[in-house]
């Protein structure tokens, strides 16, 4: 499928979707939401696609941010709105995705694009990526996940610093947070995101899925990550990988998982 914003393609299991919007430093549109919302479902659905690495093209910016001339003009209730759907289709939707989403940050990641780096599964960076949430300078909130993701990832304090002061941070400190796991060259960030998915397609994408869904259980509330635990892990006793992978250690040889 082709797309006016993005930019997707398969490699060895790897997809490579690239926000390609550099006129506008990748900001998030509502038409670029939508493409990436299908591109990443199309991929979530192919049985060739293992991992899935999200950047921006460019050295500049990963996303920059919302693209604020499309709500500018908004009302109380348009604003709730917008927030509403982008969660839905886009940033919870990356969160829950059963395939291993990675995010390779190269420049700016602010609003809106730390938002959607923080909803993938986790990070690494350019060494001139600078993040941040400056919405407050704007007058309003991030509306996109980044108040509660952001605590998630490096605690309140550190959050609450972020969001209030509308400041940026360089890749350093962004290591330094937790905000992401690696930090490299800026020309080396899709490499090093390809050598993460490479050790990830050796191990079972089925019980990978189920990692997912139980670590995700414990950042919701009402819900008891350790019985979400017990549940995916007897899922797994079920399945041809499991049956793969133990015999495969018990033969002493390499796994040879079925995959999705």
């Amino acid at each position: 499928m082709s797309y006016k914003n993005i930019l997707s393609t398969v490699n060895n299991g790897i997809a490579t979707i690239t926000i390609n919007r550099p006129d506008k430093l990748n900001a998030l549109n509502k038409d670029t939401i939508e493409e990436l919302h299908e591109a990443l479902n199309d991929c979530n659905k192919s049985k060739e696609t293992k991992v899935i690495i999200i950047t921006g093209s460019g050295e500049k910016a990963f996303v920059a941010g919302a693209d604020i001339s499309e709500f500018a003009h908004f009302d109380e209730k348009n604003g709730g709105k917008l927030a509403a759907k982008g969660q839905e289709i886009l940033f919870d939707f990356i969160e829950q995705l059963s395939t291993p989403v990675i995010a390779a940050v190269n420049g700016f990641a602010l609003g809106g694009g730390l938002e959607l780096a923080m909803a993938c599964h986790f990070r690494v960076a350019s060494l001139n990526a600078k993040m941040g949430l400056p919405e407050v300078s704007l007058g309003v909130i991030p509306g996109y996940g980044g108040t509660q993701r952001l605590p998630q990832l490096v605690g309140k304090g550190r959050a609450m610093e972020m969001i209030m002061t509308a400041g940026m941070i360089d890749a350093n400190q962004a290591l330094e947070y937790g905000l992401v796991n690696h930090v490299t060259a800026g020309g080396e960030v899709i490499a090093l995101a390809e050598k993460l998915a490479g050790k990830i397609m050796r191990n079972s994408s089925v019980a990978i899925k189920g990692a997912i869904k139980a670590v995700n259980a414990n950042f919701k509330d009402g819900v008891d990550g350790y019985k979400i635990e017990i549940k995916q892990f007897g899922k797994c006793f079920g399945t041809e990988d499991f049956k793969e992978g133990t015999t495969a250690f018990l033969e002493k040889r390499k796994a040879d998982f079925p995959g999705k």
